[in-house]
């Protein structure tokens, strides 16, 4: 059995009390979601031992931080964690190779120092002021810093939300670098979908302190009962793989267990042979009950045959939120009362999904 991630704790807020127990995967990145104010940095300082919540249970594999039953606590400082802030919070009057060194402790070996530097390609800042740094290169060394101590775990609050969307860009190829080819767990905040689909293997969603799911990111995000939580964020994530590319039309065919799918490529960069991550929201998806034939063409090119596996009905809600199967991917629909009672949709149905909206997330 591979080694887990355990957390259990209850801690009361102002409005709320965040109350979890969780068994998470003791490797790569489990993302904690959910809207401002449902408890995921209050998780995260827990884990830290920046708060001391009751009740709890922490442990990380075989080795126990905080047990109330037993009594056992670790403080921060002897919790083997690397944590990275929204504010990459460099000390000002150090370059980048001294801000790096700086959190190593006294005898320590820089064999992680010099990973952390090679994996995110830091060497060609180490003489480099901070102040000469953009915001996206501070959050790499921020990373940086947080992984040269070596830690047993990665804790990142949000670490992309301070910068812009473009910083942002640059910066997720190194998260997703880190994921694949570092063997260190992290626990990963953030409110961003993208994120989620580009960075999760697992998804917690909280709300008020409460989680709501904890799983696979494809589940998670089409579990119709998240509604309220995930709201227009509801819908499935794909990965396939290019088959063709047009660049006359800058769009690109995708392949996946439910069929093929045209996405756009502006820049006509998609190789066929690539493996991409394709996110369909629920609310750009509708349902036919017969194929498009010639005499009824559309502008809607991504139509595929799909089976009702769930049809749920939010309370107070006028629409209705069709599970769907699609080759081996689960995807989400939804529809309005109204259509879903004209076209008499029921389980196992086999019905057309029309896809209006296709986002590549990787």
């Amino acid at each position: 059995m591979s080694p887990t991630i355990d957390i259990r704790l209850t801690l009361p807020r102002a409005d709320f009390t965040l109350s979890v127990d969780l068994q998470l995967p003791g490797h790569g990145i489990t993302v904690i979601y959910g809207a401002s104010g449902s408890g995921k940095t209050s998780l995260l300082r827990a884990v830290a031992g920046l708060e001391r919540p009751n009740g709890a249970r922490i442990a990380v594999g075989q080795t126990c931080w905080h047990d109330d039953a037993t009594g056992v606590y670790l403080p921060t400082w002897r919790r083997p964690i690397g944590y990275v802030f929204q504010e990459a919070s460099l000390l000002p009057h150090l370059n980048v190779r001294q801000n790096l060194c700086y959190g190593l402790p006294p005898g320590q070996d820089e064999s992680g120092l010099e990973a952390s530097i090679d994996l995110l390609a830091l060497g060609p800042l180490m003489q480099r002021s901070v102040h000469a740094l953009s915001g996206g290169e501070r959050q790499r060394v921020a990373i940086g810093r947080a992984l040269a101590t070596q830690p047993s775990l990665l804790l990142m609050d949000e670490p992309l939300a301070a910068i812009d969307t473009q910083k942002r860009a640059e910066v997720m190829p190194w998260l997703e670098r880190l994921r694949d080819q570092l063997g260190i767990p992290a626990l990963y905040v953030t409110h961003n979908t993208e994120e989620v689909t580009r960075l999760a293997d697992h998804l917690v969603v909280l709300h008020r302190g409460t989680v709501k799911a904890s799983g696979e990111p494809n589940d998670v995000l089409t579990n119709a009962a998240l509604n309220l939580q995930l709201g227009d964020d509801l819908g499935a994530v794909v990965r396939g793989t290019v088959i063709d590319s047009a660049p006359q039309w800058q769009m690109a065919a995708v392949r996946f267990s439910g069929g093929d799918i045209w996405v756009v490529d502006a820049a006509n960069t998609l190789q066929p042979g690539q493996t991409v991550n394709l996110r369909m929201f629920a609310k750009d998806i509708s349902i036919a009950l017969d194929a498009p034939s010639p005499e009824r063409r559309s502008s809607i090119q991504n139509v595929l045959p799909a089976t009702i596996i769930g049809l749920d009905s939010p309370v107070g809600q006028p629409f209705v939120l069709v599970s769907l199967r699609c080759g081996e991917a689960r995807m989400l629909a939804r529809i309005t009362r109204r259509a879903r009672e004209s076209l008499g949709l029921t389980l196992g149905q086999t019905v057309h999904i029309q896809i209006k909206s296709v986002a590549m997330v990787a």
